[in-house]
């Protein structure tokens, strides 16, 4: 989403348990469907439901790992970093944070290259 999504739907998504929950297990280093599933204590199509709709609001982002036994897999990574709300003059004004790339801690940032050169690598 290209800008920042509505009020009201922001405060519909982050009153699901389920969506905060993914967003606190993911803002701690990326996750698979299987990890969320099990971290989170719900199941696998719960995790892909709330999954679609973090993505569609630009609050998850999705990579691939790429693993030698043709068994590629997505990982999740929340990119929401700061929501506020402010009432101001009979209005209500709502931003978004996004973290833009931030690695995690103790991880090397990866781009396209350096995950090739792992694949190549680990042949």
């Amino acid at each position: 989403m290209s800008e920042d999504p509505a009020l009201g739907d922001v405060l519909d998504l982050l009153s699901d348990e389920y969506a905060r929950d993914i967003l606190e297990a993911t803002s701690t280093r990326p996750m698979s469907a299987q990890e969320l599933a099990d971290e989170c204590e719900m199941s696998k199509p719960t995790v892909y439901r709330r999954v679609e709709r973090l993505q569609a609001y630009g609050l998850l982002d999705e990579q691939t790992e790429i693993r030698t036994s043709n068994n590629h897999y997505s990982v999740y990574t929340a990119t929401l970093s700061e929501f506020s709300v402010e009432l101001d003059d009979g209005s209500f004004e709502s931003s978004l944070t996004r973290t833009d790339g931030e690695s995690f801690p103790g991880e090397a940032e990866t781009d396209t290259a350096d995950r090739f050169k792992r694949m190549w690598e680990d042949l």
